[in-house]
């Protein structure tokens, strides 16, 4: 089964109302959320009931041992122990569309965040209204329309672009490429005028082209830093992660499997040699499965009959490296993700592979990923090239053939 978002870390408390969260302690995705949304209290305790998560093992294990020693720190000046004080701004551009609801609500219920900004072109309002009724600490705000962009980016510390048109039966990522570029050199341009140095979180289709195109505008504003600039790609992750437990029996929270190349069709390669833990597949095994993490989307797509896309475990994965990104801002020394940024592991521009993220964004590639790879991962790598490079030549051509205003 998939992951459960199901909360796990028990507050006790003398009935103190918290007054917001301390972005490092307690971390929504990680092994420590909260137990329940009835209400935020000061902790005196602290249980992990579960090891369901958004990252992996390791990760966990690592922020369990920070939550510890900063649960200590803080006792020593707390009445009652851990005292939390949330302070990051996400703007989510896009934010009533069906991937951008879900991803609202998740981000919502993350402790890192004081102010949450949504912004659509229609229909926010309400979607602000029905998020600023949980009783989370961050304060939900609503901007409707090109004039009140610019207002909601203002002091963003990451920015997340899930606007766009769905993809809808028959259609393939590049018959979305025309209509999504044009939102997302809209968007990129605002988020240069006024937030340059926050991280932006590519989520728009095709993201091979999409992550080129905002590269583009940020350079033609002078403002282009590539260590903050991410194509989200986590999905193929989380489906690799869930379909190889799923074939191999294995705990959901055990297994991590890289997935390199794009973030379309036959240039998502799952890693399938490194997962870890170690386990063996047949030849048919890496084909079926490879094949099934490259076409999940259109089997959603599918599934759903015309209704919509994959939204719901889009808006799921994105909120993993939202959560990912800002426990790098607050300086996690822990952090690591695929993602699909420029990089130099491969002889193209841009290139999804694991990433060790920092306060400044990426802090480093993990090239030690693309060693040892099998016969078939090498032949997949080498056939995947040239499609993702005609993909990213063509988001660069269309922001050259349309010059932004400077």
């Amino acid at each position: 089964a998939a992951p459960s978002t199901a909360t796990f870390l028990s507050f006790r408390s003398r009935g103190n109302a918290l007054p917001q969260t301390r972005p490092s302690a307690v971390r929504f995705g990680s092994r420590y959320s909260l137990v329940s949304f009835s209400g935020l209290k000061e902790v005196t305790s602290v249980n992990c009931e579960t090891e369901s998560s958004f990252i992996g093992k390791e990760s966990s294990t690592a922020l369990r041992g920070s939550f510890a020693l900063k649960a200590r720190k803080a006792n020593r000046g707390s009445r009652y122990g851990l005292q939390l004080v949330a302070s990051y701004k996400v703007a989510i551009l896009g934010a009533a569309g069906g991937i951008g609801q879900p991803l609202a609500l998740l981000i919502k219920m993350s402790p890192l965040v004081s102010a949450l900004n949504l912004y659509d072109i229609a229909n926010v309002k309400g979607v602000g209204a029905d998020l600023s009724h949980c009783n989370t600490p961050s304060q939900v705000l609503d901007f409707t329309g090109a004039s009140e962009l610019g207002d909601c980016l203002k002091g963003a510390n990451v920015v997340v672009i899930p606007a766009g048109v769905p993809r809808k039966p028959g259609m393939t990522r590049d018959d979305l490429f025309n209509i999504n570029a044009n939102i997302v050199m809209t968007l990129v341009e605002a988020v240069a005028d006024n937030c340059p140095d926050a991280f932006i979180h590519i989520i728009s289709n095709p993201v091979n082209s999409t992550v080129p195109i905002a590269a583009e505008v940020l350079k033609q504003k002078d403002v282009y830093n590539p260590k903050k600039l991410f194509g989200v790609t986590t999905l193929d992750v989380v489906r690799a992660n869930t379909f190889v437990a799923q074939k191999k029996n294995l705990k959901l929270i055990d297994v991590d499997v890289p997935v390199i190349g794009g973030h379309a069709g036959i240039t998502i390669l799952p890693l399938l040699s490194k997962t870890k833990p170690t386990v063996s597949f047949t030849d048919e095994e890496v084909e079926q499965l490879t094949v099934r993490i490259q076409n999940a989307g259109t089997e959603v797509v599918e599934a759903k009959a015309g209704a919509g896309s994959a939204t719901l475990s889009m808006a799921y994965a994105a909120a993993r490296f939202v959560e990912s990104s800002l426990r790098a801002l607050d300086g996690d020394g822990d952090v690591y993700e695929c993602s699909y940024v420029q990089s130099d592991l491969t002889n193209l521009p841009f290139f999804a592979s694991r990433i060790k993220l920092g306060r400044n964004g990426v802090e480093a590639l993990i090239p030690s990923d693309l060693i040892g790879l099998s016969e078939y991962e090498e032949e997949t790598l080498e056939a995947l090239k040239p499609e993702l490079k005609a993909s990213i030549e063509k988001g660069i051509a269309f922001v050259q053939k349309q010059p932004v205003t400077a």
